[in-house]
């Protein structure tokens, strides 16, 4: 399930989001920007996801790298190294609060200056985010996506620029956790095969790579 998450997702705990036709799953756009295919897709498969995209319409799978069929144009590759959490990784900060619907303007504008990743206007509705705040400003933020039976994933982990640096992101991404560990799940993450600094970090709070992928960006025709 983990060299396939978003289909792990939209076929176990976030099927209510899931758009579907045939075996093919996509979070509406608003969600997320991923559509998810099944470990070994068919010719219609493959067809069915054209017909939920639509022509024009851009998605992203994350998984490892497979051929793309007639039918799609290739947008871009990127590198995807995946991340499961050590035991020790979780702890709640009294300082992170739960964020909601009115918080997502600022959100947005967070994630305009840092660019963690996709976060679209309904992506909050995925899981659990907290921040961190100061003098009222929203400076820092982490929250949780994609749901497995068995995992979820910490995402969107941000700090503004005038705070980095001061471990804010280490104590939201301790501070996720622990709320994914009281469901019962697994923490896990991802980052750009190029993002040495994520990786850096994550190494350095015991994460074990479990996964090295690719997010492909395709358009159906």
């Amino acid at each position: 399930m983990l060299t396939n998450p978003v289909y792990a997702a939209l076929t176990g705990p976030h099927a209510g989001f899931a758009e579907v036709r045939g075996n093919a799953r996509r979070y509406p756009p608003a969600v997320a920007p991923f559509l998810a295919l099944p470990d070994d897709p068919t010719p219609q498969d493959w067809a069915d996801a054209a017909v939920l995209l639509g022509p024009g319409t851009t998605a992203a799978l994350m998984r490892p790298e497979f051929p793309i069929p007639d039918g799609f144009k290739l947008d871009l590759h990127i590198d995807l190294v995946q991340f499961v959490a050590p035991a020790d990784l979780p702890a709640e900060d009294p300082e992170a609060v739960r964020l909601g619907p009115d918080d997502v303007p600022e959100m947005l504008a967070l994630v305009a200056l840092t660019d963690p990743g996709p976060f679209r206007t309904r992506t909050i509705e995925l899981g659990t985010y907290l921040g961190i705040r100061r003098e009222g400003e929203l400076i820092a933020m982490a929250g949780t996506r994609f749901a497995l039976p068995d995992h979820t994933e910490i995402s969107a982990v941000c700090t503004h620029p005038s705070y980095q640096g001061q471990g804010l992101g280490t104590r939201l991404i301790r501070a996720v956790a622990a709320h994914i560990t009281a469901a019962g799940r697994t923490p896990m993450l991802h980052t750009s095969g190029g993002n040495t600094n994520a990786i850096r970090l994550y190494n350095s709070l015991g994460f074990t790579v479990t996964n090295r992928m690719k997010v492909t960006l395709l358009q159906a025709l």
